[in-house]
């Protein structure tokens, strides 16, 4: 298999994990099982994967971790808004 595809489907997998959670947070506006401190280390780790993807010019690496922070910032900003 191509590595170039096989870090495609790895990274579209990893990015869109935390779409069903974001989905559910959003319709039923609760938060109460979601960790702040996880998402801040995973948004952390995820920006470095960018920043790694940018040093070595890996787009694959690049375009899916960028996605999955923002996904991961989504998700911190509902936590801020229906935290209770």
């Amino acid at each position: 298999m191509n590595e170039n595809i096989l870090g495609i489907v790895a990274g579209v997998l990893t990015s869109v994990s935390m779409i069903p959670q974001l989905i559910k947070v959003l319709k039923e506006k609760n938060v109460d099982d979601i960790s702040w401190v996880m998402l801040l280390v995973l948004i952390s780790g995820l920006s470095l994967w960018v920043w790694y993807g940018i040093v070595k010019d890996e787009l694959p690496i690049i375009l899916s971790n960028s996605f999955a922070v923002c996904m991961n910032i989504s998700l911190l900003i509902c936590y801020t808004i229906y935290k209770k």
